[in-house]
């Protein structure tokens, strides 16, 4: 019932953090500020493909 989902950084496009994801109760794209390594701070990532 949970699928893993990567987030990406809306910056630099890097996939930093990988979580999981009811897809029947949340329907929309998760988004979340987590820190960045690349960028060099606390930025928004938003879940990717």
């Amino acid at each position: 019932m949970r699928d893993i989902v990567q987030l990406l950084c809306t910056e630099c496009k890097r996939k930093n953090y990988t979580t999981t994801k009811n897809k029947r109760t949340t329907t929309g794209k998760l988004e979340f500020k987590k820190h960045c390594r690349s960028c060099g701070g606390h930025k928004l990532h938003r879940e990717g493909k």
